[in-house]
């Protein structure tokens, strides 16, 4: 949220906008006690892993509802590992009695929300669960903030909110770029953040946002491009590439995403937006052949299928905010990452085998429903 900043006050509290709401609550220090939603899916998980082991005093919390896409097996080692550091709870977001609960119970100090329905496929078919969970439970979780008091609520948010970039468009998105989305997901994303911006505003909830570009890394669920291609791949079976086959992306490898969280929770300044990007961009069929080339396979397995409704050409973010004010920067090459990824996914079929078949939307039937 650029050019805000809570009203003065006496040293070592805030004040409330709205006078009927004043009262006193704690300024934000260094995260010790961290609520982290989405916890079991694949960016909050390596997050809980990543924030453990670089700070392993820090007590974490993970809230999440399991559905398809959030395994506790995603969490398991570090659950046992840590001691009872970090804990898992099954829960909703949109469940702000728990919510609140949690928060007065182990006196959570940050709230960092990975919780979302994030399948785009999916959001066309069945947009009023990603308008309930990714803007109600959202604002639930706002209230439940409110209410009990946090030093910080960061909103883990998309590049794919601002709509998409023409292919050959020189720019990026800034900060300061309007929010166009195209889709039911982006739409719903766009809403939640908003949420979290009037929470800053109206009740001085302090507030962070990072939009980050799309991630790639252990623990992503099989539905999304790089591992539908890896898994696929191994299976000697067909990658389904839409017949766009030229739009690009933005990759940033999840480790770096978590290291860029933890910069704007130690050091962003409340209110901000900042955007995490490593940009590096590829198109689909050039991801594609890396990975058919990483694994010694033949071209002959790329085909084409039809294109969702409104698929966006290309998203690039410009993060120079985030490199200068925070002195973040990227430090996986795309071509290291690309190639631990597709290692980790050879090597752990144990994990990701069980879970084919359990997306509910397979892309190449869906629009013809």
């Amino acid at each position: 949220m650029r050019g805000w900043a809570a009203p003065t006050a006496p040293p070592g509290t805030l004040t409330l906008m709205n006078p009927d709401l004043e009262r006193e609550r704690p300024m934000h220090a260094m995260p010790t006690t961290l609520l982290v939603t989405g916890a079991a899916g694949f960016i909050g998980s390596n997050f809980v892993r990543y924030w453990h082991a670089e700070h392993p005093g820090d007590r974490v919390i993970g809230l999440d509802s399991l559905t398809y896409a959030g395994l506790r097996e995603n969490v398991a080692d570090v659950l046992d590992a840590s001691g009872g550091l970090v804990t898992l709870v099954h829960g909703d977001i949109r469940d702000r009695e728990l919510v609140e609960s949690l928060l007065s119970e182990h006196k959570v100090d940050t709230i960092v929300n990975f919780a979302a329905e994030s399948h785009n496929s999916l959001a066309i078919l069945r947009p009023g669960d990603f308008f309930s969970t990714n803007v109600m439970g959202v604002q639930s979780l706002l209230e439940a903030a409110r209410t009990v008091g946090v030093g910080r609520f960061h909103q883990i948010s998309t590049c794919e909110v601002y709509g998409d970039l023409d292919l050959d468009d020189p720019g990026a998105f800034t900060e300061d770029s309007p929010y166009l989305p195209r889709t039911p997901y982006n739409a719903a994303k766009a809403g939640g953040d908003h949420a979290v911006r009037a929470y800053g505003y109206t009740y001085d909830v302090p507030v962070t946002i990072t939009n980050c570009s799309n991630n790639y890394g252990p623990y992503q669920f099989p539905e999304k491009v790089i591992p539908l291609f890896v898994t696929r791949a191994l299976q000697g079976q067909e990658l389904p590439l839409y017949a766009s086959t030229k739009n690009r992306r933005e990759w940033l490898h999840v480790i770096d995403h978590c290291r860029a969280i933890e910069a704007v929770l130690e050091r962003g300044r409340v209110g901000e937006t900042y955007h995490v990007g490593s940009g590096v961009e590829a198109d689909i069929e050039t991801i594609a052949d890396t990975i058919l080339t990483e694994l010694g396979l033949p071209d002959s397995l790329k085909t084409i299928v039809p294109d969702r409704p409104s698929h966006d050409r290309r998203y690039l973010l410009d993060s120079s905010k985030l490199r200068t004010e925070l002195d973040w920067a990227p430090q996986i090459e795309f071509t290291d990452g690309m190639r631990s990824t597709i290692a980790w996914f050879r090597d752990n079929e144990s994990w990701w085998r069980p879970l084919l078949g359990r997306s509910p939307v397979q892309e190449t039937t869906a629009w013809q429903k």
